[in-house]
């Protein structure tokens, strides 16, 4: 079974669903449809994760890298999902339906601190997802010699997960801090903008 192909398929059908979505909520002034198609979305993740857990359980395939990154995009896509399609679904209906601007994120200030405290949270419950997922299918198939790949997954998302700390919550945080008196008013003042 070849899980790379069926991860871009999910990936090509998430895009697919989410622009024939709003194309019907926008284009075509289908509500409904619109709802129907966008309710479609997670049915892709839950789609990829029967597929892996079959390949490992009933084919016996031995776990590789493409099954590990397969329960790492589930994980991804379950805790960034709602807000990617919320942001596309703004710049869509401004696109083609006179909605409102796109707000632009911004550059420091206590916002953008949020911002990046928000986003590693989500990253921290991309990867709870992730492990259990992998730990998941791990002892279902209850083979450790076929599941080694998975579980080194686990601490590779869990290694990301500490680097996005460090280099993005962390790392604005402070230099939120250190930042010169005055500029807080200037990014507020841009934001209104």
């Amino acid at each position: 079974m070849n899980i790379f192909a069926a991860i871009l398929a999910c990936e090509i059908g998430f895009w697919v669903v989410l622009f024939g979505g709003l194309a019907a909520r926008y284009l075509l002034r289908m509500k409904r449809l619109s709802t129907l198609l966008l309710l479609c979305v997670p049915l892709l993740d839950i789609a990829l994760l029967s597929l892996i857990a079959w390949d490992l359980t009933v084919a016996g395939a031995t776990a590789d890298f493409t099954h590990g990154l397969g329960a790492v995009y589930l994980g991804f896509t379950v805790a960034f999902g709602h807000r990617v399609i919320h942001s596309v679904d703004v710049w869509f209906a401004h696109r083609f339906a006179n909605g409102p601007a796109p707000t632009k994120l911004p550059a420091r200030g206590r916002a953008r601190v949020l911002h990046e405290w928000k986003d590693w949270g989500r990253m921290v419950l991309c990867a709870v997802i992730a492990t259990v997922v992998l730990g998941g299918i791990s002892w279902i198939a209850a083979d450790p010699t076929r599941t080694a790949e998975l579980t080194s997954w686990i601490w590779r998302v869990w290694l990301v997960t500490g680097v996005w700390f460090i280099g993005w919550p962390v790392w604005v945080s402070v230099a939120s801090l250190v930042q010169p008196a005055g500029q807080e008013d200037e990014t507020a003042s841009e934001r209104s903008l």
